[in-house]
């Protein structure tokens, strides 16, 4: 599952909600890519965090706010457990939470089920 997230130039596969997503480079700390929501303008994301099969953290900035978004792969004896924790911060926080953050966990269900469909297939 974690190749499925460090390949973000596919993300549009199984994540019905973008265009496009582009990462130039490696899936590190540092390096950041663009993602295009559906309807939406081009976002630069921000890769601040990188612990390969474990966890990422990214973050966006919007205008007086930021969202972080943390990505945690656990393996269980019941099979792999991921958690996405969103947390939006800053004084536009609230609004930047109805405009995009809401929309991401309401698509979260069907992306799951995309990414379950695109990882058997790797």
């Amino acid at each position: 599952m974690w190749n499925l997230f460090a390949d973000v130039n596919n993300w549009h596969i199984w994540d019905t909600g973008i265009e496009y997503a582009k990462l130039e480079g490696n899936f590190e700390k540092g390096n950041h890519f663009l993602l295009r929501p559906k309807g939406g303008p081009d976002v630069k994301v921000e890769l601040l965090e990188v612990v390969e099969n474990k966890r990422f953290l990214d973050v966006t900035k919007f205008p007086l706010a930021k969202m972080y978004d943390e990505h945690l792969f656990e393996e269980t004896p019941d099979g792999l457990k991921i958690t996405n924790i969103i947390t939006v911060k800053g004084i536009l926080g609230f609004l930047w939470v109805k405009l995009v953050a809401q929309k991401i966990v309401d698509a979260l269900p069907a992306d799951v089920q995309g990414q379950i469909k695109a990882a058997s297939k790797i």
